[in-house]
């Protein structure tokens, strides 16, 4: 098969890949609401935000409920006295625009749009309760902020019941990372055993997104347990039915494209995930501990692990061992995963994403470049073989079972293999698809500038680097010989075949276009290389 035609064969695999991607992308319909989800959901009208759970003693107090606000080199969070719940998480390290100079917002609560990290007791004695509503917390200040010299901050909220037994709400926060320690502490001093459970979950407002073609991100909740590492949970999964899985440890998140929050209960302790979707267009997906006994005149401390930040693999690895996967390569993450590591590596050795982009170019052409070699070395065989294949297409053209025969064994008399020059071009394909990923998913990358880019994980706004892409492919297609056989209408999509590929381009990743415009540059010094080679021997 001839060169030319497989970058016919290359443009309609990326396109059927690309569509069929995004009609596999999960949408997020907005779900009728009705009173029978709420009721199915275990979830009452009085306070659709808390579990259902049994009875509790959700006592007042008349406390300020002024918002709390908490600055960390990483955060600043805003936290309602009412429950306790994050309602507002600014990622300080983080741009919510290239030229802006506001943080990225990943937690907010506005009139049209709600996402909050929640958490409470509930159970016989829990102080937040489907009926009562939620416990209101008092706090010595209202401005808490991590400063130079110390590497950890502890956030205290209390909260004293009507029976005398008090609660402390402690958010640990440590200077460099995007995981808080939520912890209550129990200090019962009643003269009777209370039973409670803490609960942890992730409320969003479900709305439906447009999808770009090129970059069809997940906007949804996914969990894990103890046999499902990963699974995607969308809106509309929510709206069909409940999630409802027992398991030891496991966690629940949301994940939007770069950033991702979670709540990952204790590994050791049995959990119970669920999801729910509530009036108002709103979701939950969170989990409930197992059930506490706290003796008399004792105390106790219950505690869980909530992730506000970006997908930094290594820093979710770090809070369990398959949180790391809300990083979703896809179905090539075998491949994607050393892919990544080797871009990693070269990024911390040249300081600059492009240029880590172009070794990896480099060295994947370069462990290619036997196969690359094998696949010219068959196409110029093929072309020697013209002839003989007119020849034959004369005499048995009208016989096609014949026609099939005759060739395969001219073939093989010639050591000739037809579909040489196709696997070089397929193996590409996988690793291509699986960059993608790769740099679709890599935070690191998001306004990561290299020359004229400014960020290399959207489309180059000056369609510089699709032209140049262009460009390379047409200087391709000319120093490669046009086969005789090859029909006028085949001949007539080669020539278009760059335009169309720079239209297409367009809308890639500057990052990955510039993987390919490397890879194209690297194939025709190659070229020039091998058939100088081929020259010499007479095949060219």
């Amino acid at each position: 098969m001839e060169s030319q035609r497989n970058l016919l064969l290359i443009g309609l695999l990326l396109v059927s890949f690309f569509l069929w991607q995004q009609w596999s992308v999960e949408q997020n319909p907005q779900p009728a609401q009705t009173a029978s989800v709420e009721q199915q959901s275990g979830i009452d009208s009085a306070s659709s935000d808390v579990p259902m759970a049994d009875s509790s003693i959700a006592d007042t107090q008349t406390v300020s409920k002024e918002i709390i606000t908490v600055v960390t080199d990483q955060f600043e969070l805003h936290i309602d006295p009412t429950g306790g719940d994050i309602v507002y998480a600014a990622l300080l390290t983080h741009k919510q625009e290239l030229d802006g100079e506001d943080p990225f917002v990943l937690l907010e609560q506005t009139d049209g749009f709600t996402y909050t990290a929640q958490s409470g007791l509930i159970g016989r004695d829990g102080i937040d309760s489907s009926v009562n509503g939620r416990a209101v917390f008092a706090s010595e200040k209202t401005q808490y902020q991590l400063v130079d010299g110390q590497d950890t901050l502890d956030v205290d909220l209390t909260y004293q019941a009507a029976n005398g037994a008090s609660y402390i709400k402690r958010f640990s926060l440590t200077r460099g990372q995007h995981d808080i320690k939520v912890s209550y502490i129990i200090n019962n001093t009643t003269d009777k055993s209370l039973q409670m459970q803490m609960y942890g979950q992730l409320k969003q407002s479900i709305s439906s997104e447009s999808k770009n073609l090129m970059m069809p991100t997940y906007r949804g909740s996914a969990f894990s347990t103890t046999d499902t590492r990963y699974e995607k949970y969308t809106f509309e999964d929510m709206a069909k039915a409940n999630l409802d899985k027992q398991t030891l440890g496991g966690w629940v998140a949301m994940l939007q494209h770069y950033f991702v929050s979670a709540w990952v209960p204790p590994a050791n302790e049995q959990n119970k995930l669920f999801t729910s979707v509530v009036s108002g267009g709103l979701s939950n997906i969170g989990y409930r501990g197992s059930l506490v006994d706290v003796a008399p005149n004792s105390q106790a401390t219950i505690s869980a692990d909530l992730f506000i930040g970006p997908k930094d693999q290594k820093a979710l690895s770090a809070l369990s061992e398959t949180l790391n996967l809300t990083v979703d390569y896809g179905f090539l993450w075998w491949l994607a995963v050393p892919i990544n590591k080797v871009l990693m590596f070269f990024q911390s050795i040249v300081i600059n994403w492009g240029l880590a982009i172009i070794l990896v170019t480099l060295t994947v052409r370069g462990l290619l470049y036997p196969l690359t070699k094998a696949q010219y070395t068959s196409m110029a065989k093929m072309r020697q073989l013209q002839p003989k294949l007119q020849e034959l297409k004369e005499r048995y053209g009208e016989d096609r079972q014949k026609m099939g025969q005759v060739m395969m064994e001219l073939y093989k008399k010639e050591k000739v293999n037809p579909m040489g020059g196709c696997f070089p071009i397929l193996l590409q394909m996988p690793i291509f698809i699986a960059l993608y990923w790769v740099l679709l998913e890599s935070v690191d990358l998001r306004h990561a500038e290299f020359l004229w880019l400014e960020d290399l994980s959207v489309m180059d706004p000056y369609f510089i680097m699709p032209a140049l892409m262009g460009i390379s492919m047409y200087v391709m297609q000319k120093l490669q010989p046009t086969p005789a056989t090859m029909d006028p209408m085949q001949q007539k999509m080669m020539q278009w075949m760059p335009m169309i590929f720079v239209v297409f381009f367009i809308w890639f990743p500057a990052g990955l276009v510039l993987y390919w415009l490397v890879g194209n540059l690297v194939a025709i010094a190659q070229q020039l290389i091998i058939y100088r080679g081929l020259e010499k021997k007479g095949l060219k």
